[in-house]
Parts: structure tokens; C-alpha cells; sequence
């Protein structure tokens, strides 16, 4: 189709067609044989006109209706509904086939190859309610015969004199049958295509399914054995943290500096390389949905003063003041107060590790609402900030900010992915906004009572994989987060 065509058949068309292809379709059709279907049936009235001796209400009748073809894509252009102008086009092209066939020849009409025509265009736009065309079509012909019955076909012209205009009828009604015929076949290849591309797709999803199945088998392995590796890789830890512990107590006064020095360093990196192996674990058990609340009553303000006791040299070793404001009464939560410190810690600890020089402000308050009482928790500091395109990957795991802030700071971008997944997990949620070299403020919400179902692990705990007391003492004291 030209394009200017295709613009003018395309202003007929509702909005609503043009979402689907096939819809489309069936209204471009619906445009073009509209247009040009109206034009190859002039021929007939002209004849008609010609041989009728004195033409009357049955010529001019029979022309109006071939004229009332034209009106039909406005019909569709306003209404909007192409199957309200698909019934009257059909409707009026088996009155004007009827009409016709009755004052015009009779069983010999030209008009009558046009009354199959109605009933296939029927079909054609009505294929999903075929009893709704069979039952117009029964009826049509059921007047017909009922004015044939009561006053017989009226002879205006001879049957010899319409035999010209029946074979431009054949003619005609054949190009437009041929029409829609090429149109017919072009809409079958196309669905044969879409059934193959539809077997070809369900084939590919039966596919993928299958690797989704074997590829979250493989995740839940992989988390399963995380898990029970992690114990046996903290044993050692605990035993190397402890050993130099020992050696640094034992070392005499005045020893050499250098030795005291190397000590820390290994005791140090054990504690660092513990937080990862405590981070991994917390990730995959919460990932292979083993995770626990370990919900207890205790006392908020107790246990801000642990985790400001924990992080304050961090801070001030980068020059910072930690403040704290407990902008309303504290009390008591009923909640799983290690993962909450724990949360803290990594907050808290990021703040202090991306501020130099600067302020890193803990603000806490009790929110009463008509859900019940939430633990609100910001933490604003006066550090690096954050880009746009930086928040969007903070809490990913393994995923910092940036390579250049990874490289200058360290990290391994597991704190934070964990901090969101332990809020969910204690039915809160987290958030952060940040502005690059101006501070940044995370915050989280949390129910200040959980529920001893919402506590609930999904699957049943593996008691073998639950953090040893070492561990369990030593988190607090490790700043585990980094962003």
C-alpha cells in the first residue's frame, strides 16, 4: 500500500485497531473494499438505470444503498467499533442483493451473486458468532420469500435486457470475491507463521523453564553449602583470633615494636576476614530462606550504647564526631536484637569509613502508629555522598558504588545488600539519600514488636549452621558494612 493511500485508510481508523496487528488488518480491509467495492458496483447502476424504461423507487433505491457503501468508513471512523460497521455493511449489502434480486429478474437477478458475498463477508468478520450471521441470513431470506409469496416478482425489466448487466455483476462480484480471497490467504499465512513462532516459543520457555529450575537448584546448593562451610572456616578464625590475642597479652613491655605490630595485623585481618565469612553466612541463609529471627526482649537505649561504644574509634580515626539524638523515649523492643545491632554497625560503620574530618549523626525515635509502634533510625554523616547512578547499585550484592571508591576505601559491598535484606526480613525496610560531596542520610523503619509467627523461619533451621559464640561476640566489634 502507498503510503498516501495508507495515510487516508488509516484516518478511518479508531486508535484502538492499531494496538493489535491483526485488528489492523481487518480494518485496512475494511477501509479499502469500502472504498473501492462502492466504485466496481457503479457499473450496474448505470446499466440498470439504462435499461430500466422508466426508472423509479426500485432504481433509485437500488443505487442509494451501492451509494451508502461510502458512509460506512466514517460509520467506523465515529463510532469507533468496527463490528457495529461490519454488521451494517453486511446487513445493507443483503438488503441491496435482496432488494434487488426481487425488482429485478427474480431467481435470474443479477443482484443475487451478491447475497453469497453478504454471507461470507458475515463469516468473514463475525467467524467467533457464526449463529448470529446464519440467523441475519436466515431472516433476510425468510422476508424475501414472504414478499415473493404474496406478490410475486414484479417483471420492471426483461430478462434478456438484464443479461448484460448479470455478467458485470459476475464480473465485479468475482474481483471482489478474488479480493478477498488474496486477502483471506495472506491472513492464513500469517497465522500459520504466528502458530510456528508460538510452537517454537512455548518450546523455548519449556527450555528455559528447565534451566531456571536447574540454575535455582544449583543458587540453593551454593547457599547450602556457604552455609556449612562457614563453620568450619570460622573454627580456625576464632582459634587464629585468639591465639594472638594470647601472644599480644604475653608479649613483655619493651619487646620490639615491630613484633607487637605484626601480631595486630594478623589478629586484625582474622577479625576482617570473620566479617566476611559472618556476612556470607547471614546472605545465604537468608537466600536459601533457613534464616531465624532470634526475637528477645531488651532494652533500645543498651543497645545503642554497645553499638556507639563499637563504632566511636572508627570514627574519631577518621577525625569524626559521633552524635546521637534520641528524639523521643525509648523504652523496650521485642525483636532480633543481634541482627539489629548488627544493622546499626554497618550504618554506622559506612557513615564513619566515607567521613573525614566531618559528622556522622545517629537519630533514633519511637513512631506510634495506628499499625502498631516502628523503630525510626537515620543516620546522617557529612562524608563523600552518593551519585544517583551510585544509589541505584548500593544494595546489590558484591556491588560498590563505584571501582575508584572500591579501591580507595575497600569493601567488599556486601554490607549493605545484607542491612536491606535483614530489614525485610525483620518486616521494615531501608532507604538512602545522598547528594555527592554533601552527606548522605540512610534510614530504616522497623516493627518495634515482631510477631512470634512473622518470626518464623520458611524452612525448618540447620542448628549445626547458627553462629558460634565467638562469632556471635566478635560481630559487634567488626564494622562489617561497606558500601
Amino acid at each position: 500500500m502507498r503510503p498516501t493511500v495508507q495515510h487516508i485508510v488509516d484516518w478511518f481508523i479508531p486508535q484502538s485497531a492499531h494496538l493489535e496487528r491483526s485488528d489492523l488488518s481487518v480494518a485496512r480491509n475494511f477501509v479499502l473494499t469500502h472504498i473501492f467495492g462502492p466504485l466496481m458496483s457503479q457499473s450496474m447502476c448505470v446499466f440498470l438505470y439504462r435499461t430500466d424504461p422508466n426508472p423509479g423507487f426500485a432504481c433509485f433505491t437500488v443505487i442509494a444503498c451501492v451509494c451508502l457503501f461510502w458512509t460506512l468508513p466514517f460509520v467506523l471512523k465515529f463510532t469507533q467499533n468496527i463490528k457495529f460497521a461490519a454488521i451494517l455493511s453486511v446487513e445493507l449489502l443483503a438488503f441491496t442483493a435482496l432488494f434487488g434480486t426481487y425488482f429485478y429478474g427474480g431467481a435470474s437477478s443479477p443482484c443475487l451473486p451478491w447475497l453469497i458475498i453478504a454471507l461470507l463477508l458475515g463469516f468473514f468478520y463475525f467467524s467467533e458468532q457464526p449463529m448470529l450471521i446464519v440467523a441475519l441470513f436466515a431472516a433476510n431470506v425468510t422476508v424475501f420469500f414472504i414478499a415473493y409469496i404474496c406478490t410475486d416478482f414484479p417483471e420492471i425489466v426483461s430478462a434478456s435486457d438484464l443479461a448484460v448487466v448479470t455478467w458485470i455483476s459476475m464480473v465485479s462480484a468475482t474481483l471482489y470475491m478474488s479480493w478477498m480471497a488474496i486477502y483471506y490467504s495472506h491472513v492464513m499465512s500469517m497465522r500459520s507463521q504466528i502458530e510456528k513462532e508460538t510452537e517454537r516459543y512455548l518450546a523455548t520457555n519449556e527450555q528455559l523453564k528447565v534451566v531456571k529450575e536447574l540454575a535455582e537448584a544449583a543458587n540453593r546448593a551454593k547457599s547450602v553449602f556457604l552455609a556449612k562451610m562457614s563453620h568450619e572456616l570460622r573454627t580456625p578464625l576464632n582459634a587464629v583470633i585468639g591465639y594472638s590475642e594470647l601472644i599480644l597479652e604475653n608479649i613483655p613491655p619493651g619487646t620490639d615494636e615491630t613484633k607487637q605490630k605484626d601480631v595486630r595485623s594478623i589478629n586484625a585481618a582474622g577479625r576482617h576476614l570473620l566479617s566476611l565469612v559472618v556476612d556470607v553466612l547471614d546472605l545465604s541463609k537468608i537466600e536459601a530462606e533457613t534464616i531465624e529471627l532470634n526475637v528477645e526482649t531488651f532494652d533500645l537505649a543498651s543497645l545503642l550504647d554497645q553499638v556507639v561504644a563499637t563504632v566511636k574509634p572508627l570514627a574519631e580515626a577518621n577525625g569524626n564526631s559521633l552524635l546521637v539524638q534520641q528524639l523521643t523515649p525509648l523504652g523496650a523492643m521485642h525483636t532480633d536484637q543481634t541482627k539489629l545491632r548488627q544493622i546499626l554497625v554497618n550504618l554506622l560503620s559506612n557513615a564513619s569509613k566515607f567521613t573525614k574530618n566531618g559528622s556522622v549523626t545517629l537519630s533514633v525515635r519511637m513512631d506510634r502508629k495506628s499499625t502498631g509502634t516502628w523503630l525510626d533510625v537515620r543516620v546522617r554523616d557529612t562524608g563523600i555522598g552518593i551519585s544517583q547512578e551510585g544509589i541505584a547499585r548500593l544494595f546489590q550484592n558484591f556491588r560498590q558504588v563505584s571501582a575508584a571508591t572500591a579501591h580507595q576505601y575497600g569493601g567488599t559491598g556486601l554490607g549493605l545488600a545484607l542491612s536491606q535484606k535483614l530489614c525485610t526480613l525483620m518486616g521494615g525496610s531501608i532507604g538512602v539519600t545522598s547528594e555527592p560531596g554533601r552527606g548522605s542520610v540512610f534510614s530504616f523503619c522497623i516493627p518495634a514488636e515482631v510477631s512470634e509467627t512473622a518470626a518464623e523461619p520458611n524452612a525448618p533451621p540447620d542448628h549445626s549452621l547458627l553462629l558460634a559464640p565467638q562469632a556471635a561476640a566478635l560481630q559487634p566489634a567488626l564494622g562489617v558494612s561497606f558500601r
